[in-house]
């Protein structure tokens, strides 16, 4: 991810697509293979995106520059509203809006509000109906809402719907092509070799959380926040010192397990992957810290980015 870049692409397709949907649909999975590159934390537990990422795809049609965000849930606290948020206000001034919806289950309420949300919007639409390789059982009640929606609310909206899996690719080189046709002309927005312009800080957080969360799963993965300190970058090798925020002295416990196993499965694990990343051994010091409600502390939410 080289950040220090002034070559720009030549004039062709440029926009800004906002990902949205519900928890758990695989947006953030959707994300990574459309780049076929990581950029975004993946894991079954809800949640795992608590930041609006935003990656760049650079190619020959043009430039994609994707809003991969929080998924809106029942929230619950300060932490839950503030993703909920940032989430809905994420289609502001975008150029697509690709809605990410599990056609392998049935509707929720949360699909609900979406599918309402974007019958406002007269900006093209594309509904995906992911993991399609579970089965599309509940692809015909999406259309069948959205049919009811549309004629409440007199929209004009005519979205695009594509049935994909974003597991295992299918549908989403006709998904990629749809959304340049939607995209309108125009320069690049970011340098060709940009991946990404998240933050390095929260980057290396999120890799760290992820670990967490494979481990923990439904454990106490809201508990859980990742701060990256402090990062020296040497030639060679990088130093990372991360403090890890729980909210309550036996999850302290849980999070470094039985003789400091977990804490270093998970250190090794994320020294690993981002390695893979930045092409540079990294060393993380991983501190865990109880700071008691911190989901309902607005000064620490704001530090860690979700307020």
């Amino acid at each position: 991810m080289n950040e220090e870049t002034t070559e720009f692409s030549n004039f062709g397709k440029a926009g800004i697509v906002a990902i949205v949907g519900r928890t758990n649909v695989g947006k953030s999975t959707l994300v990574n293979h459309l780049l076929g590159e990581k950029v975004s934390i993946v894991s079954d537990t809800v949640q795992t995106t608590r930041n609006l990422i935003r990656a760049i795809l650079t190619e020959d049609r043009g430039q994609l520059v994707f809003l991969d965000t929080p998924g809106v849930h029942k929230a619950k606290g300060d932490l839950g509203k503030n993703l909920n948020k940032a989430a809905r206000s994420a289609v502001d001034g975008v150029d697509v809006i690709l809605l990410v919806i599990d056609g392998s289950s049935k509707p929720e309420l949360e699909d609900d509000g979406w599918l309402r949300r974007i019958a406002r919007e007269e900006i093209p639409c594309i509904i995906a109906l992911n993991k399609s390789d579970r089965g599309i059982k509940f692809h015909d009640a999406y259309k069948a809402l959205w049919k009811e929606i549309k004629a409440e609310k007199e929209s004009v909206q005519e979205p695009i719907w594509a049935g994909v899996s974003a597991l295992n690719g299918d549908g989403m080189a006709d998904l990629l092509t749809t959304q340049f046709e939607k995209t309108p002309e125009g320069p690049a927005l970011f340098p060709d070799d940009i991946l990404t312009d998240y933050p390095r800080k929260l980057n290396i957080a999120d890799v760290i959380r992820e670990k967490l969360f494979h481990r923990l799963h439904d454990e106490l993965p809201h508990a859980v926040a990742v701060w990256v300190e402090e990062i020296h970058e040497g030639e060679k090798k990088w130093d990372v010192e991360a403090s890890i925020y729980v909210e309550r002295h036996s999850q302290k416990g849980i999070v470094i397990g039985e003789k400091g196993r977990l804490l270093k499965w998970v250190r090794e694990q994320a020294e690993k992957e981002l390695y893979e990343m930045y092409g540079v051994r990294f060393k993380l010091k991983l501190w865990v810290k109880v700071e008691k409600n911190w989901r309902k502390n607005f000064w620490i939410l704001k530090k860690l980015g979700y307020a």
